[in-house]
């Protein structure tokens, strides 16, 4: 049976719990998505994980086609998130080497320095507060502004145009491509200023031949800026958010944060597998060739969406899934991906969202909602799950 998809509209932070008895019985589903016509939903945590790590369901297929997909608009684009090995392959050497843990882990300091720096602008200006404008959006902006060498003054101009790029309904499509058209024309100036004038920001870098005499295309380096540019900002903006909101909902886990601040790494990845951020499913994958995933056979050319947040409730990989449990240990959570398309800043978006959690609760331990939870104010008709504001005093 082919069942519409999504089941229902997300709601905040709720995982549909339909996920939970399809998991038993359907880990991979026929499903009729809202765009492109029938495909597969992968819903369980081996079926997702072994269709993420298997080349043989390809990204680079579905640039063009009308393929069945969560949003109105068609990939067109070729990114990083849209190539298959080899052209992968050699894009992701090239652009990993900004993104080595150890010049991560070089940029916690200044991370830090940023999150000090807009709490005191909050704690200065005292009770009430908002969380959102006040620090989950202009942390990751700043960040990602200050690598890829983006100006910080026009923040205002690609933050509009980013959130039209991960919009669903809340926008037009007509407005959602040309809102992606002009992100592409932005960072193509930047680029084409690189190409002359070397800087030693990532675009800076990346411009310019590397020491194996291999050179990224200008569309490629465009591309790939845009892609670090949306990505940059707004899952992490949107899940400091997600994740402030958990932690002010739950006195429970709050305070074992507050007890035992080395709790703050392990309460990052228990939020990261706990709280999901997709509205809808991750992005659609072709199968090359036919392919038996358990008891289904995904024949050639059809197309299967990965459900991360399904998979990291899947009560085969964790125990008691349901329940949030900072002090959880072993967790093989699926939400950076896997295989040859996971994150290539899972270890930035690890630094932003510790950091501002964990100086979050230390210099602010009495922090509270403002308003009661049912008047906060949830963005709709998005990719991404998000509050557009989170009142809070202390």
């Amino acid at each position: 049976m082919t069942r519409p998809f999504p089941f229902r509209a997300a709601h905040r932070l709720d995982l549909d719990p339909e996920f939970r008895d399809l998991r038993r019985t359907d880990p991979l589903l026929r499903v009729e998505l809202p765009y492109g016509g029938d495909g597969w939903l992968a819903i369980g945590h081996e079926t997702v994980r072994a269709i993420l790590g298997d080349p043989r369901f390809s990204r680079a297929a579905v640039l063009g086609a009308d393929v069945p997909r969560p949003q109105p608009v068609i990939a067109r684009a070729k990114t990083i998130l849209t190539m298959d090995p080899p052209e992968h392959t050699r894009l992701r050497r090239l652009a990993a080497r900004a993104f080595t843990s150890r010049r991560m882990d070089e940029f916690r300091p200044r991370v830090q320095a940023i999150v000090d720096d807009l709490l005191d602008r909050l704690i200065d200006a005292g009770p009430p507060a908002e969380l959102i404008e006040g620090l989950a959006l202009p942390l990751p902006i700043t960040v990602i502004c200050e690598l890829l060498g983006v100006p910080f003054e026009d923040r205002n101009r690609f933050r509009a145009w980013s959130e039209r790029v991960v919009s669903i309904t809340a926008y037009p499509a007509e407005e959602i491509e040309a809102a992606g058209a002009a992100l592409k024309a932005y960072l193509a100036e930047l680029v084409d200023v690189r190409r002359v004038e070397p800087t030693d920001d990532l675009l800076g870098v990346l411009a310019q031949v590397d020491h194996e005499g291999a050179e990224l295309e200008r569309d490629e380096l465009v591309n790939f800026g845009v892609t670090l540019l949306v990505a940059g900002h707004e899952s992490t903006a949107n899940q400091i958010g997600n994740f402030a909101h958990t932690l002010l909902t739950r006195a429970d886990q709050r305070e074992l944060l507050l007890a035992d601040p080395g709790l703050v790494p392990s309460a990052v990845e228990e939020m990261l597998r706990y709280v999901p951020i997709q509205t809808s499913a991750g992005g659609p994958r072709v199968a090359l060739e036919d392919i038996r995933i358990g008891d289904v056979l995904v024949r050639k050319g059809e197309t299967v969406l990965p459900q991360l947040a399904s998979a990291n409730r899947d009560e085969l990989v964790f125990d008691d899934p349901e329940r949030l449990d900072v002090t959880r240990g072993r967790n093989p959570h699926l939400a950076f991906g896997h295989g040859v398309h996971f994150c290539i800043a899972a270890q930035l978006a690890r630094i932003e969202l510790q950091v501002a959690i964990g100086t979050l609760l230390r210099r602010l331990p009495t922090v509270r909602l403002a308003v009661p939870e049912e008047e906060l104010p949830w963005k709709t008709g998005m990719l991404v799950r998000g509050l557009r504001a989170l009142p809070v005093t202390w």
